[in-house]
C-alpha cells in the first residue's frame, strides 16, 4: 500500500458536498489531510465538468463511483461518459434495490439486470464494482448466503466487487477472510472500523473499534488491491476529523 491509494469516500462527508462551492472547500480539505484519492459519491447536482475542475485543483484523482441503480440502468451513456471525463475505471454500485434481497429469486433477478450493464462498462474500458451492506449475508437459498451467490453466479470479469469490511463484519464473518475470497475480483475496499456504543455495533475511525485493523489490510495486500477507501457511514465527531484519524492510522500501516 501506497499514500497514492489512499482515498475517501466521499458519502463521509456528504453533507458538505452538496453545492458546487461546497464540493470545491470539502476536496481541498480531504486533500490537505493527505488524501490522493476520492470515491464520488452521494454529492449535490454538480456538473460533471466542474467535479473534474474541482478535483485537478485539489489535486486529487477520482478512483471510484457510486451511482444509483436506476441511473445505471437509464442513463448507463451519461454514466460511461462522466466516468472517462474523471478518468476514473471503477464504476461503483452502493447496493442492490430492495426489491431483489429477499431471496435466490430476487437475486436472479439482479444478476440478470446488472449482466449487460457490467459488460457495456466492460467494453468501454470501466469495471463495475459492487458494495455489500449486510444483508447480503443472510441466507438465501438453504445454506447459501447472498454473498455467495454473488460470487458464484455473476461474470468475475464484468461484475467485480467492493468489499465493506465492517459490513462483512457485522453479518457474521471475519473481515479479512472476505478480502481473501475476493481474490482476481476486488481492486476497491472499503475501509471502516466497528466501535460498540451503549450496547450496539456502530461505525467508527480506523483504530477507535475493535476489529483486526493490520490483519485486514495485510489481506488487502496478499490479494492485490489498488484501491484503499476510508468510509465512515456515520460519525460521532466532525467527519472531517473522523477522515483525518482514519488516514493517519492506514499510514501508520504503509510504514509496519
Amino acid at each position: 500500500m501506497r499514500r497514492e491509494q489512499i482515498a475517501a469516500q466521499l458519502y463521509t462527508v456528504r453533507e458538505y458536498t452538496q453545492t458546487p462551492e461546497a464540493f470545491r472547500l470539502t476536496l481541498k480539505r480531504v486533500a490537505e489531510m493527505g488524501y490522493a484519492s476520492v470515491q464520488v459519491s452521494a454529492i449535490g447536482p454538480i456538473p460533471p465538468e466542474q467535479v473534474k475542475a474541482y478535483a485537478d485543483e485539489a489535486g486529487l484523482s477520482i478512483c471510484a463511483t457510486h451511482i444509483g441503480f436506476d441511473r445505471l440502468r437509464d442513463n448507463l451513456d451519461a454514466v460511461i461518459q462522466d466516468h472517462k471525463l474523471w478518468n476514473c475505471r471503477y464504476v461503483g454500485l452502493g447496493s442492490m434495490p430492495d426489491r431483489y434481497r429477499a431471496d435466490r429469486e430476487g437475486y436472479e433477478a439482479f444478476g440478470r439486470e446488472m449482466a449487460p450493464i457490467a459488460r457495456r462498462l466492460q467494453d468501454n474500458g470501466l469495471q463495475f464494482v459492487y458494495h455489500n451492506h449486510r444483508f447480503e449475508f443472510a441466507r438465501i437459498d438453504g445454506d447459501r448466503i447472498g454473498m455467495d451467490y454473488l460470487l458464484q453466479e455473476t461474470d468475475p470479469e464484468a461484475f467485480g466487487m467492493e468489499l465493506d469490511v465492517y459490513w462483512a463484519q457485522a453479518g457474521g464473518g471475519t473481515a479479512a477472510d472476505w478480502v481473501r475470497k475476493m481474490k482476481g475480483r476486488m481492486a476497491v475496499v472499503h475501509l471502516k472500523d466497528m466501535a460498540i456504543v451503549e450496547d450496539a455495533a456502530v461505525t467508527a475511525e480506523l483504530g477507535e473499534g475493535n476489529m483486526d485493523i493490520s490483519g485486514i489490510v495485510a489481506a488487502c495486500r496478499e490479494i492485490g488491491v489498488e484501491w484503499y477507501v476510508v468510509e465512515q457511514d456515520n460519525c460521532r465527531r466532525d467527519p472531517f476529523e473522523s477522515l483525518a484519524i482514519s488516514y493517519r492510522r492506514l499510514m501508520r500501516e504503509m510504514s509496519s
